[in-house]
């Protein structure tokens, strides 16, 4: 099938313990993901083109990066500096990276903190230990990311056309009006030319 040729989807994750990335990357890459890992969300941002602090969004994402485009990005809670809240914000805030599914890993059940993190857009919060089962649930955020990309796309492409079909119709309304102009003052002229006539013979 044609399933099995198509390139992998592409994970970014993020986790400050050397155990815990190396554990995560052994059960995407066995769920067949292609993984890149970071040990930091400043990183984390540099890989997406968003860097340090500077809230713009990123000129573009890396020009070489577009062939590796990052599908899903799966994020430690608790890290020092950026925490994975803090991540989650800058990827929702930046106009080019906020469609990204966002997945944060925590070993704490602690239901406001998770509330948080889904208020603010993640697309699911996974306690750790992390299991391979937890692994089927990401395919769906990507699919459905790209759904809407997709969707996004379409609606952008048929604006244009439609603008661009408004603009000639514009065009062609206004020159037709221009030529029906021209016509009436003609007729109009016609029609003054023989009565000044009548009057000199009169």
């Amino acid at each position: 099938m044609a399933v099995a040729t198509e390139t992998p989807f592409h994970v970014l994750a993020v986790d400050d313990s050397l155990p815990d990335r190396k554990l995560i990357e052994r059960l995407l890459k066995t769920s067949s993901f292609q993984v890149t890992t970071v040990d930091s969300g400043s990183k984390a941002l540099e890989f997406l083109g968003i860097h340090g602090e500077d809230s713009s969004p990123p000129v573009s994402v890396h020009e070489d990066q577009l062939e590796v485009a990052v599908n899903l990005i799966i994020t430690d809670y608790c890290m020092p500096g950026m925490t994975g809240y803090d991540l989650l914000k800058k990827i929702k805030e930046s106009t080019s990276l906020r469609d990204i599914p966002v997945v944060i890993m925590s070993s704490e059940n602690i239901p406001s903190r998770i509330n948080r993190c889904l208020e603010e857009g993640a697309d699911e919060f996974f306690l750790k230990p992390v299991r391979l089962s937890d692994m089927s649930k990401l395919k769906p955020h990507i699919l459905k990311s790209r759904c809407k990309e997709h969707y996004q796309q379409e609606q952008h492409q048929q604006s244009d056309s439609s603008s661009n079909e408004c603009s000639n119709t514009t065009n062609s309304s206004s020159s037709s009006e221009n030529s029906n102009s021209r016509k009436r003052k003609a007729e109009d002229n016609e029609e003054v030319l023989p009565q000044t006539n009548r009057s000199r013979h009169s």
